[in-house]
């Protein structure tokens, strides 16, 4: 077989943009858990795998930035102390009232640094180039 119908075979596999490719039938089917919640029959005799898997506690985000970055964020880059948590924003307006108090910007104090090397090396890179057989 050539590359191209070996490519032909292979491409006719992957799935059109939005295409469902797994269905769940029987007793892992929505529509069937959403009728025995909405009964509320109890406990449903048939346990299905999800359920009986015991969710295992997840790292807290200081853990794995300090797994993967090897700094920890709770200690105060000014003197050195450890810091705690007390609390989280998450209403827009009010950080933006902070960061207008505290007089922030988002300005970069210099620009970045230029990538034409790197540019030049994507254009060599896409140069087409003719193969000998």
């Amino acid at each position: 077989m050539d590359y191209l119908e070996f490519i032909a075979r292979v491409t006719s596999h992957i799935p059109d943009k939005g295409q469902v490719t797994v269905r769940y039938y029987g007793l892992y089917a929505n529509a069937h858990r959403g009728m025995i919640k909405k009964a509320s029959l109890g406990s449903f005799p048939l346990r299905i795998g999800e359920d009986e898997l015991r969710r295992l506690p997840a790292k807290g985000w200081a853990e794995m930035i300090r797994k993967v970055y090897e700094v920890d964020p709770m200690v105060c880059p000014q003197c050195g102390g450890t810091m705690k948590i007390i609390a989280f924003l998450t209403d827009y307006a009010m950080v933006d009232k902070i960061i207008n108090y505290l007089k922030l910007t988002f300005v970069a104090e210099r620009p970045p640094p230029p990538h034409i090397a790197y540019q030049e090396l994507l254009m060599a890179a896409e140069a087409p180039t003719e193969y000998s057989s």
